[in-house]
């Protein structure tokens, strides 16, 4: 049997009750050439009054030409006696249809469109022949269908019915009838589609499997499925390795192609990363999954087989034709497949054990199961076959495999049971609302007309009831039965039987990200794997502290790992890019974590600043103590020589840049971001214009001793003073224009180095801060050439190469500050600046003023008005 449908309720008039007959269109292919299709009624004669009746009633209709090697599948007989069961349990309960015995029959499709179109027609046409269009049978009206498991079995009878209006139920996938038949009334006893996907994608992503191969049938279904599938696929984070198509196996006429085929999908699915397998495919192709484990015994192949895990949604059922009786089944072994949540139902195991081909005489589709299913033969339908096995009757159908009989209700076989028992409802709340007008008899008088098949669409849409199992059943907005999956776990056993044993569940009630529900330790895996969990990657993962790099050309899943960049961490497995940290955070050295950043300036606290801190105080002793030695001895010929109040000055300001030093020293404020800057500009400007001074002095005093020279009316403490505040008033004045276009501000760096928040001044204006140094740089410049020109002029006490060599180092300082300061971070940057402070004034103290201290300290005798007089003559 490949796939069952069903019509339903044509009226049967009796007196004090009322008997419908629910046709089924259900395709299981003879056999044997003496097999006639036929349908299957239970609870009512069709072609005849007569009391209700529980047994099963068989009516012949001819059977279409079909091909000779056309074959069945036995494991499908369980939709039938779903179909049976459910019509008995609603025939014994007096509360659903009172008054009304329900019965159906049973129409043989062969898995076959010309055979559909045949069996449609001649339900609206008169029984005994085809005539379409035409029905001189009053009592045989058809109101319903119930389709089958395929697409393909349903859809050729959509057009019709939709002339008729008459309702079809169908318990398989639906995707194309979907696309082709917008506006059909047509009822889907199956999940969603959608559903399926969302779940497959789930189970993918929770076992980490982003490499897989689709298998497909090639045709109207397959392509279906990869136009929707792969787009949700990819935006998810799943690739597809390959697609490969199929043909029917029932296609002996192209064996050879299928072959080629069949070695080149076998290469494929073994050759390459992906150990899991998405099979797709109608309910009954199964077997050629199990085909191609042989491929390699009947043609070359490269590949060498490996384990695998196969994903089955839940159209595809296990099941297999008789001569697939001795085939291996360990491809499957580890599988996963969804099928359509059903619970368990003792009652319809207890219904199925009773069954027996002798007992059941007017079930015509019984001894045709029975012989194949159990591979035996009944006395009455062979003639010389003294080999066969022979059919007692004594066999059980708990013994058989399951791939050819469950005892437990199947996902298909449940929808089945679940269409019966919402037409069964439908037809209820029809009859209930027909009886709120009229009486009970008029009611069972009254023959079913198109307008009843019309107002049983109403019924149908909004029907909601709890079945025998306890589950609620009622279809959504678009006519789909609302329920969910159930996720099996296929373990096969050496004697060729398989167990199923339920894993997870699909919830259609859940939110999109919660709808998997899966126990991975109740999974048994194929052999091959050693009940390790399979991988099915392109790539290896990638550690954290990592991030993909998807190769060139090449799908996104096939990825090379590389390492996070500076200032970025990657904190799980497999991450697209690498993320920074946030603010106050930066990365460890492996870039997997991030470290809370410490808070950075220069303290007192630490080396560096009390380094720093406590060479400034002793320069700026040091000069307090160069300032005392020249105020005690002022009256002296080397304090008096170069003008005394220039050096007092000259003393004064760098004590104050020593001092201003410390201003850098501690954690910025407003007060000190404004005024250390400034200080250190003003003071340093004062201390090189006295310099200055002090060469343009020896210059003019030693031009002013040539006699005639106009230059002595220069010479005295008005041009030194104009000179020192001049040229500090021009300093002052750009430290005002400073402040007034960007002063000085606390801020605080986050970027600059990666392990630390840097306090620090902001400069506020850049170009004011360079103009300042720029400015005390050209004083320097000018105080080094004017000092050179002066270094050897013939004067007693001549500073000039005194202030040379100082300038040099002065400007050599400063010169090597501005790299040094650029390429420096954080508190580093500050001391880059207070160094080239204390080692520019330093240059400044210890070249002008150390050897005049030299000679008054050790050598007071040269400091004296003989010596200076004997030095000259």
């Amino acid at each position: 049997m490949a796939a069952l449908l069903v019509w339903l309720l044509m009226l049967l008039p009796h007196v004090g009750c009322k008997t419908h007959r629910c046709s089924i269109l259900h395709p299981y292919p003879p056999y044997h050439k003496y097999h006639q299709p036929g349908d299957l009624m239970v609870g009512g004669i069709p072609s005849q009054i007569a009391p209700v009746s529980d047994e099963v009633t068989f009516e012949e209709h001819p059977a279409p030409i079909l091909p000779e090697q056309y074959v069945g599948i036995p494991k499908n007989y369980q939709h039938i006696l779903a179909l049976a069961f459910a019509v008995k349990e609603i025939n014994e309960n007096p509360q659903i249809l009172p008054n009304l015995t329900l019965g159906f029959h049973i129409y043989d499709s062969y898995n076959n469109a010309r055979s559909t179109y045949q069996a449609t027609m001649l339900l609206l046409s008169a029984t005994e022949r085809l005539v379409p269009n035409y029905l001189c049978n009053i009592q045989g009206n058809l109101i319903a269908l119930f389709g089958g498991l395929d697409a393909q079995i349903s859809f050729p009878v959509a057009t019709i019915l939709d002339i008729y209006k008459i309702p079809q139920l169908i318990c398989g996938s639906a995707p194309i009838m979907n696309d082709k038949t917008p506006g059909l009334l047509f009822y889907q006893m199956f999940p969603p589609e959608p559903l399926q996907y969302s779940g497959i994608v789930s189970l993918l992503l929770h076992f980490n499997w982003t490499w897989i191969g689709i298998l497909i049938m090639d045709n109207e279904m397959g392509e279906k499925f990869i136009e929707t599938a792969i787009p949700l696929f990819s935006k998810k984070g799943v690739c597809v390795s390959f697609v490969q198509r199929f043909h029917k196996l029932t296609e002996f006429n192209r064996l050879a192609g299928m072959l080629q085929q069949g070695a080149k999908v076998y290469d494929y699915v073994m050759g390459g990363k992906a150990n899991v397998l998405l099979f797709n495919g109608e309910s009954f192709t199964m077997g050629y999954f199990l085909w191609l484990q042989y491929i390699p015994n009947i043609e070359e192949v490269r590949s060498k087989p490996k384990g695998i895990v196969c994903i089955m949604p839940a159209q595809l059922e296990f099941n297999l034709i008789p001569f697939q009786r001795a085939w291996s089944i360990k491809i499957i072994d580890g599988a996963l497949s969804f099928t359509v949540h059903s619970p368990a139902l003792p009652e319809f195991k207890s219904f199925a054990e009773i069954q027996n081909p002798f007992s059941a005489k007017e079930d015509g589709f019984i001894k045709q199961f029975w012989q194949e299913a159990f591979d035996c033969v009944f006395p009455d339908t062979i003639l010389s076959y003294e080999h066969e096995n022979i059919c007692s009757g004594k066999e059980s159908l708990a013994n058989l495999p399951g791939n050819f009989f469950e005892m437990d209700m199947t996902g298909h076989s449940y929808s089945v049971y679940n269409a019966i028992y919402a037409i069964a409802d439908a037809l209820h709340a029809l009859f209930s609302s027909r009886n709120a007008d009229r009486s009970m008899m008029n009611t069972i008088g009254r023959k079913i007309h198109n307008q009843d098949v019309w107002q049983l669409h109403y019924f149908l849409r909004s029907v909601a009831f709890n079945n025998s199992a306890g589950e609620q059943i009622f279809f959504d907005q678009n006519g789909i039965l609302a329920i969910g999956f159930d996720i099996l776990n296929l373990i096969a056993f050496p004697n060729k039987s398989f167990l199923h044993v339920k894993v997870g569940s699909v919830d259609h009630s859940a939110p999109s990200d919660k709808i998997l529900t899966i126990s991975d330790e109740m999974i048994t895996w194929h052999s091959w794997f050693n009940q390790v969990q399979p991988i099915s990657v392109c790539s290896e993962s990638c550690n954290p502290g990592f991030s993909k790099q998807v190769k060139e050309g090449e799908l996104f899943c096939c990825y090379d790992c590389i390492p996070c960049p500076k200032g970025r961490i990657s904190t799980e497995k497999d991450k697209n890019e690498c993320t920074r940290c946030k603010d106050k955070y930066y990365p460890n050295k492996k870039h997997d974590f991030c470290i809370p950043k410490t808070i950075s300036f220069l303290t007192y606290e630490e080396p560096l600043g009390i380094s720093l801190a406590c060479i400034a105080l002793s320069f700026s002793l040091s000069t307090v103590l160069v300032l005392g030695a020249f105020m005690r001895y002022h009256n002296t010929p080397i304090v008096i020589a170069n003008n005394r109040d220039l050096t007092y000055i000259l003393l004064i300001a760098l004590l104050l840049c020593f001092l201003s030093a410390l201003l850098f020293i501690g954690q910025p404020r407003k007060l000190s971001c404004l005024l250390r800057q400034k200080m250190f500009g003003m003071v340093f400007s004062m201390a090189v214009s006295s310099v200055l001074a002090k060469t343009i002095t020896v210059i003019l005093a030693f031009t002013a001793t040539k006699p005639g020279s106009r230059t002595r009316k220069w010479v005295g403490k008005k041009m030194t003073n104009s000179i020192v505040i001049s040229c500090s008033l021009t300093q002052a004045g750009i430290c005002t224009l400073w402040l007034v276009i960007g002063p000085p501000f606390p801020d605080v760096d986050m970027i600059s180095v990666t392990e630390e928040i840097i306090l620090q001044c902001n400069e506020g204006s850049v170009t004011m801060f360079y103009c300042v140094l720029g400015y005390m740089g050209f004083l320097a410049l000018i105080s080094f050439i004017t000092a050179f020109l002066a270094r050897k002029l013939p004067d007693t006490f001549n500073e000039a190469k005194f202030i040379t060599f100082s300038m040099f180092v002065f400007c050599s300082v400063w010169l090597s500050f501005v790299p040094a300061y650029l390429s420096s971070k954080g508190k580093y940057m500050v001391a880059v600046e207070i160094f080239s402070i204390l080692a520019s004034g330093a240059g400044l103290l210890v070249c002008i003023f150390f050897p005049k201290c030299y000679i008054i300290v050790f050598w007071p005798d040269l400091n004296n008005k003989e010596q200076l007089m004997r030095r000259k003559d």
